[in-house]
């Protein structure tokens, strides 16, 4: 078991995020002093100083966006006006209201502020605090992933023809001596170092996009269901966190990669309020909850993820995602949301004297496992899907945009 600083190291993903890191810069390193070695030419010490530095920083912003955290809302959380409760969900695990921006992340059991997604990597989400640093580490890794992959595949090339240069060559092509299981292990880094460069860049491509636009992967879930979920003559719905490209990149990424706010209140659209967001989160909320089934339970399930008591169809065809299975007993009273071939998604309905918070009461079971007993009622209000109107005082402190704040 591990204390203090080293427990969030003590995963799986840090250990093998540092054990890539590691062996790419043993191996580039080693092949560099052979192939192009620092003390003999300028050239040499450029490409090693360049790595080097890529090495480092990349080893850097990771501990710092590990250890940093993403920022989270402390519990029992609530807004300094008591009318602005009716604008916010309710967190029934952390007893509190989510902030703007904010979202509960159950792996880490608290709510988030600006939640872009939790990183089995750092072990750690990825939100307001660390949002700059997550992305300078994944800036970084590519760079020296990329110069690596430089080295290794040359240095490889000449070890192989070794032998042709040491006969027919001119002398000044540099000699490689590799053995066979070096040269195993410095193709298998090789092809560790071409993954993170296509994979890690794709991440960074995706981040950067997503800093550019202002928004994280759930609120450009939210935004794409806002646009769907209205008609034509209906008005669009405006984005309340894009400012501008250069102001949304600066919010993220700056000199010293500080976040830039308290995660609580942000600078918005002049066409928007504070909760412009918050309140569209609500009105898509009663719309899952009137589209929602009630079932009962007719066969026990355990909550495995490959249950192969329940047929091959349901091992063969799991939910592409890592939200949890729940488990089941016969007659309990589930609420589904969603709906898959061989899959359902839902809340388990449960007695308030015997609801606890530690328990799990939400997530897929396999679709054989459960039967329709009842539709809920059609007629049900949904809240509405424009921001209220605000008085003038709270519109001055809460509907200032950008702009406003920067005359302050």
């Amino acid at each position: 078991m591990c204390f203090g600083p080293f427990k969030r190291v003590c995963h799986w993903g840090p250990l093998v995020a540092l054990g890539i890191i590691k062996s790419i810069i043993f191996a580039t390193v080693s092949c560099l002093s052979q192939w192009w070695p620092p003390h003999a030419s300028v050239g040499g010490t450029i490409y090693f100083y360049s790595f080097m530095s890529s090495a480092v920083l990349t080893l850097y912003f990771f501990l710092q966006a590990m250890y940093t955290g993403p920022g989270v809302l402390p519990p029992n959380w609530e807004p300094e006006n008591e009318n602005d409760k009716q604008y916010l969900q309710f967190c029934a695990i952390c007893q509190g209201y989510k902030a703007p921006r904010a979202h509960h992340c159950r792996k880490c059991g608290c709510c988030v502020m600006k939640m872009d997604h939790h990183c089995p990597w750092i072990n750690n989400c990825v939100g307001h605090k660390n949002h700059g640093s997550f992305t300078l580490f994944l800036f970084w890794a590519v760079a020296g992933s990329a110069q690596s992959t430089v080295v290794l595949s040359v240095s490889i090339y000449h070890a192989i023809h070794r032998g042709w240069y040491l006969y027919y060559g001119t002398g000044e092509e540099p000699i490689i001596y590799m053995s066979l299981w070096g040269m195993v292990i410095c193709m298998f880094i090789l092809g560790l170092s071409i993954g993170v460069v296509l994979a890690v860049g794709m991440l960074l491509y995706f981040q950067l996009r997503g800093i550019l636009r202002n928004r994280t992967g759930i609120e450009d879930w939210i935004l794409e269901k806002a646009i769907h979920r209205r008609s034509s003559t209906d008005p669009p719905f405006i984005y309340p966190y894009d400012l501008g490209r250069m102001k949304n990149f600066c919010q993220v990424l700056n000199i010293w990669c500080e976040p830039v706010g308290d995660g609580i209140e942000w600078p918005v659209h002049e066409a928007c309020n504070q909760y412009t967001l918050t309140i569209e989160q609500l009105a898509q909320k009663a719309e899952k909850r009137a589209r929602s089934r009630e079932y009962q339970i007719v066969e026990k399930f355990s909550g495995w993820w490959f249950p192969c008591t329940k047929g091959i169809g349901v091992c063969c065809h799991p939910p592409c995602t890592d939200e949890p299975r729940i488990p089941l007993l016969i007659g309990d009273q589930v609420m589904v949301t969603r709906w898959k071939k061989y899959w359902l998604y839902g809340e388990r309905i449960e007695p308030k004297n015997k609801r606890s918070s530690a328990t799990r009461h939400r997530g897929w079971f396999p679709r054989r496992c459960a039967v329709q007993v009842s539709s809920p009622d059609n007629e049900i209000d949904l809240p509405v899907t424009s921001p209220p109107s605000f008085g003038p005082n709270h519109q001055q402190k809460y509907g200032r945009t950008a702009e406003t704040k920067k005359k302050r």
